[in-house]
């Protein structure tokens, strides 16, 4: 009988796996880069404005009035300028991709 351990306590066995293995975390950001939203023509930031854009939304350009789909905008070369953007995947309903094709 231990004085540490209490009655019908089992010992746990040692992890005794030799070499490197896999962990996987159960955690699912949904972040698939980090990029700058700049303007293709003259390369001035472009703030998106706090709003969720998919990549096909129409975009200008506050400075030259460029226009495009953000797509155009987005660089996701290193080293990321203001404005940092975070590029997600987001699974979209049934029912709002169904409200979408009927317009």
């Amino acid at each position: 009988m231990s004085l540490f351990r209490r009655p019908g306590d089992r010992a746990q066995p040692l992890d005794r796996t030799a070499g490197p293995r896999e962990v996987r975390h159960d955690a699912r950001s949904g972040v698939v880069a980090l990029g700058t939203l700049a303007c293709p023509r003259c390369d001035a930031p472009v703030s998106p404005g706090g709003a969720r854009l998919a990549p096909s939304d129409p975009i200008g350009c506050p400075f030259c009035a460029e226009r495009g789909a953000v797509r155009d905008f987005l660089s996701l070369e290193v080293p990321n300028r203001p404005a940092r953007v975070t590029v997600r995947i987001a699974v979209r309903s049934a029912d709002h991709v169904d409200a979408q094709q009927r317009r």
